[in-house]
């Protein structure tokens, strides 16, 4: 049964205030009552709005030095009563309890006390015990309550103020109670880390399992996983799909700083990653233009403009609304061409002040800048009932990797250009197969069931754009089970080709390019992406 539930009587008790005040005077005029405690409640009434104390409700006062506020029947009785059944109003009609619908709270500062370099003691006392209760079972009872647990889902509790009878339904306050758990572990497990630390300075001998330190190796792989969850969960605007909700766990600002723009989503998050993994490869100046995780052009130049307009010219359509990154300053001249096409979001490890200027002229273009991070060497995908966990894929051929095993040699430009193309396809979803030539992407084929129809669509690729295959190069994710994917990249002006090799065929790959003057190198290395 999908309850929607206006909201009538609200328990705020919170740390961030900023951005409150609006939230507040909007719910006022909708006719919501609140609860406050201490801090919460002298800016609630600081803003001409009528407040009641916690403390009133309980007939306790703040107590223990503010350490017990809230933990009282009457308040939890109000979050977990469910009116819908008979013992549940019966309970509340006889301890006069009445019900909360709205439970807005935020927790103190515990990872950032940490950080400060705080004492000891000072940072057990930014331990939470009120306010993880009041989450915890406001989250607990999403039937009847809605908990905002992050002042970053502010805008989106403003939003819901702005409603007209300020109306959730069951669906939206699952995915807030979801979110709430998801901060309540994050919360737990900075503390938990935070004692065994402590406990390890004392040199007392913590239980290795409660500790977290066995040397087995499921735990040697789901330590960099715990490690991800000690980032603060930032609620994402939706997830892959508007009917989806979507949450960000982890520290994203020691990726990149945002220097403008409107907030990033689930799918910019998935082709920022995508952008950064591929232009991390190259050491020359690069562009690389990305659309649902893949290049849809990229491309090397001595400069960034020149580097730009390349990029741009392998697929321009497919460019519109893109995510573009490099690994290159952006200047003034850079800046007036890009911003002649519209995109989403742009990457950089800088800006020049004029070209930040010309960029920042569209309200919600998403300007990040690049900050030099080191990325785990594992990466975890959740999958049925459990997380898949393996190495991420590091292996970046060079020259010397490369096998010729071909009668005919590539020349030092093939070569450049081998490499290149063998770069873009390790980022490209399999099966995959990329044209290129003189370090600039011409086409490519992705995500196909076959190599054949990836090929075919690499070729199509360029030839819409009128971009010249003739003399240009092939690289192929995997090995090529028979030689017909040559043999058809030949036709249409492929000359090299680079592959892991290693079909029980490949000496029909080789027979054909050696009977047709075509170059090619293995690399025994297979990159599938899926």
């Amino acid at each position: 049964m999908n309850i929607i539930k206006p909201l009538r009587k609200a328990l705020i008790s919170v740390y961030y205030k900023e951005g409150l005040d609006t939230i507040i005077n909007t719910l006022h005029n909708k006719g919501v009552e609140f609860y406050s405690t201490g801090g919460t409640y002298d800016y609630i009434t600081s803003l001409g709005i009528e407040c009641n104390k916690v403390e009133d409700l309980t007939g306790y006062p703040s107590i223990l030095g503010g350490r017990v506020k809230t933990l009282h029947p009457k308040v939890f009785g109000g979050i977990l009563g469910r009116p819908d059944l008979e013992q549940d109003k019966a309970d509340m009609l006889a301890y006069n309890i009445d019900t909360f619908d709205l439970v807005v709270v935020n927790l103190y500062p515990f990872e950032q006390t940490v950080s400060s370099g705080a004492g000891f003691a000072d940072v057990i006392e930014k331990i939470d015990i009120g306010g993880i209760s009041l989450i915890r079972a406001a989250a607990k009872n999403y039937n009847h309550v809605l908990c905002i647990s992050s002042a970053d889902q502010y805008d989106k509790l403003l939003e819901i103020a702005n409603r007209p009878d300020c109306n959730t339904d069951k669906n939206e306050r699952l995915g807030f109670a979801a979110q709430a758990f998801i901060r309540s572990s994050s919360y737990d497990s900075a503390i938990s880390k935070y004692l065994i630390s402590k406990n390890a300075e004392t040199g007392y001998a913590l239980s290795p399992s409660l500790a977290g330190n066995t040397q087995s190796p499921l735990t040697l792989h789901t330590q960099p996983l715990r490690s991800l969850f000690d980032g603060t969960p930032v609620s994402l605007r939706y997830g892959e799909n508007p009917h989806q909700n979507g949450t960000f766990i982890g520290n994203i600002e020691e990726v990149f700083a945002q220097l403008h723009g409107k907030e990033l989503s689930y799918n910019n998050l998935l082709d920022l990653e995508a952008g950064i993994s591929l232009i991390n490869d190259f050491e020359e100046t690069t562009f690389a233009i990305l659309k649902h995780n893949n290049a849809c052009g990229i491309a090397s130049r001595d400069n960034v403009t020149d580097a730009w307009n390349a990029a741009l010219e392998a697929d321009p359509v497919s460019a519109y609304g893109g995510v573009l990154v490099t690994n290159a300053s952006i200047d003034e001249h850079a800046a007036v061409e890009i911003n002649k096409i519209f995109f989403e979001i742009i990457l950089a490890p800088h800006y020049e002040k004029k070209a930040l200027e010309i960029l920042q002229t569209k309200k919600n273009r998403i300007i990040l800048q690049a900050k030099s991070f080191d990325f785990q060497d594992q990466q975890f995908r959740s999958i049925l009932n459990g997380v898949l966990v393996q190495d991420k894929d590091l292996k970046t051929e060079k020259m010397d990797d490369l096998n010729v095993i071909t009668l005919k040699e590539p020349d030092a430009g093939q070569m450049e250009d081998l490499i290149f193309a063998n770069k873009v396809v390790k980022h490209s979803k399999s099966n995959a197969i990329v044209l290129a030539i003189n370090r600039q992407l011409l086409g490519s084929g992705i995500g196909q069931t076959s190599r054949v129809d990836a090929l075919r669509q690499a070729i199509e690729k360029a030839n819409s754009f009128g971009l010249n295959l003739k003399n240009a190069v092939m690289a192929s994710d995997a090995f090529f089970p028979f030689a017909d994917s040559v043999e058809i990249a030949h036709k249409a002006g492929i000359t090299s080709v680079i592959q892991p090799g290693g079909s029980v065929r490949d000496n029909e790959t080789i027979e054909y390019c050696n009977k047709n003057n075509i170059s090619m190198a293995f690399t025994g290395i297979r990159h599938f992406k899926h």
